[in-house]
């Protein structure tokens, strides 16, 4: 089951802690690397919640403020929910070299996280299994699993179920695995121990602040999400402010900027995941091929991605983007053109803005 609000309570006798260590040994047996436990008080992480909505940093992302009293209390959204089992698994593969591929004005960058297909439905089955493994040896009792599917705090929670510290670019990084790492959740009722959170190890170093093309991190820990070329290419449905457009360069789907500079990425690991393994050459991809994708290509060829959320008109604009910021010669501007007369204002927007510079 993935959630039951009536029972709360496991049906059998149960050493906790044996019960903990066998959490996280199944966990890693499917393919988390690190399991953590934590309690559910979120005083310190909704705080800084509400004082970074108060600063507007969410700009169009509206669900940040909706259920926001959603995610101070986990026992809100499952009834029951004394404890967070939080786990991680790590995503980076061996592609071709970001700072490469940002190089070449003739590529597009995509974010590492999205090269493979998208990562929700593989760590919500795994984390089901997880779950249903400890309701074996439980008996049945209250819990839910998510995988960034409903307002949770899952950074926070990671951070007290010692999987790692939010770092300056607000990215949770652990010493042994850098940041290249998704995050999943599974609350639950069982009274488990907690385990201890690690201590932040940022320092003086400022190197993910000074490296922001567009100075999204306006403080440590405080990013404007409103800046930030990751929001301007996914979430953003409108028009990219021109006042970023330049600074995007080739990025056409997110920027791993502060994680590729951050020291603490030298330590991380590769996945063992084939499904994160880049698809249709998404590594290194052509601007122009991707360029003059239908929307059926579109929607064929990333079937089961991450990046088909933002739907063709965003993706078209994006790339429009990149292509502006690039060298002009006649195919680049041939080609251009030719979407000159699509039928959403966005794209067509972005291409003769695209068309207009040097």
């Amino acid at each position: 089951m993935l959630e039951n609000d009536k029972l709360t309570q496991p049906e059998v006798d149960v050493d906790y802690a044996e019960l903990a260590k066998q959490i996280k040994l199944s966990g890693k047996s499917l393919g988390f690397q690190q399991v953590g436990i934590t309690d559910i008080e979120l005083e310190q992480a909704s705080a800084h919640l509400r004082d970074w909505l108060s600063a507007r940093f969410h700009g169009d992302m509206s669900y940040m403020e909706r259920n926001v009293e959603l995610r101070d209390d986990p026992t809100q959204l499952q009834p029951g929910t004394i404890r967070v089992i939080s786990v991680r698994m790590d995503y980076l593969n061996n592609c071709s070299d970001s700072e490469t591929v940002m190089a070449n004005p003739e590529l597009g960058f995509v974010s590492r996280y999205a090269l493979g297909r998208d990562y929700h439905k593989l760590m919500r089955k795994r984390l089901q299994q997880l779950a249903s493994k400890i309701e074996s040896l439980t008996g049945k009792h209250s819990y839910r699993v998510f995988v960034d599917s409903a307002p949770v705090l899952e950074k926070a929670l990671a951070e007290k179920a010692g999987l790692g510290w939010i770092g300056k670019h607000s990215n949770l990084l652990n010493r042994e695995a850098g940041s290249w790492f998704f995050l999943g959740e599974i609350y639950t009722s069982l009274p488990l121990p907690v385990d201890e959170a690690v201590s932040e190890h940022c320092g003086d170093c400022t190197a993910c602040i000074d490296i922001c093309p567009t100075q999204a991190i306006v403080a440590p820990y405080q990013v404007d999400a409103r800046r930030c070329i990751s929001y301007l290419t996914i979430e953003l449905h409108g028009s990219i402010p021109v006042e970023f457009r330049s600074q995007m360069g080739n990025r056409i789907y997110g920027c791993d900027d502060c994680q590729l500079t951050c020291p603490w990425n030298r330590f991380a690991k590769l996945s063992q995941e084939d499904d994160f393994l880049p698809r249709h050459q998404l590594d290194t991809p052509m601007l122009l091929e991707l360029f003059m994708w239908s929307e059926q290509d579109f929607n064929q060829r990333l079937q089961g991605s991450p990046i088909r959320r933002i739907g063709h008109e965003r993706w078209l604009r994006n790339i429009a983007v990149a292509l502006g910021n690039g060298p002009k010669n006649k195919q680049v501007i041939e080609t251009l053109e030719a979407r000159l007369d699509h039928p959403s204002a966005i794209v067509t927007e972005h291409v003769q803005w695209a068309l207009n510079q040097p």
